[in-house]
């Protein structure tokens, strides 16, 4: 559990400690006070944001806590966090088969457009490989959204045989 303070101005100083918290999966119990499950690597991600914070003007207290009561809750706040990522990946996921559709329909059967759809199905995965990294509670959308970016590479793959049939015509 980090529990900090930093200084008031300028702005950014804040949201670049919510943004490396967001990034490491922590969610916050109150203001100022934010848990990840306890790991090797959520210590050391926290002991260096300590440092941050410290090194901004602010102060922060780093603990390990123990839950004595409500720990359903804050299980439940960590899997709705992930759960709301997971979402925006299927959401993603549908933009990219709905992508892949309007282009089959236009007959845009071209290397151009395989090389953009491999570059977006690349992200797709970088991003969730991401999420699952912080997904140490596995949450419950966790395998629909692994699901579902494997049904946009097996597009890929069907999208890209019809390049290769388009290029020998």
């Amino acid at each position: 559990m980090l529990v900090y303070r930093v200084p008031g101005e300028p702005s950014r100083l804040r949201a670049t400690v919510w943004r490396r918290l967001k990034a490491a999966g922590a969610v916050y119990l109150a203001n100022s006070v934010a848990v990840l499950p306890s790991s090797t690597e959520a210590e050391r991600t926290l002991r260096k944001l300590r440092a941050e914070i410290e090194g901004m003007g602010g102060t922060g207290q780093l603990l390990r806590a123990e839950a004595l009561a409500g720990q359903d809750e804050v299980v439940a706040a960590f899997n709705a966090a992930r759960d709301a990522e997971y979402d925006e990946v299927l959401s993603r996921c549908e933009d990219f088969q709905a992508e892949l559709d309007k282009e089959s329909a236009a007959g845009k059967f071209t290397y151009a457009e395989l090389e953009e759809n491999e570059e977006d199905l690349a992200k797709l995965r970088r991003w969730m490989d991401k999420i699952r990294a912080r997904d140490s509670l596995g949450a419950p959308r966790g395998e629909e959204a692994v699901e579902a970016v494997e049904r946009c590479a097996r597009a890929l793959d069907a999208f890209a045989e019809r390049v290769y049939a388009a290029e020998t015509e």
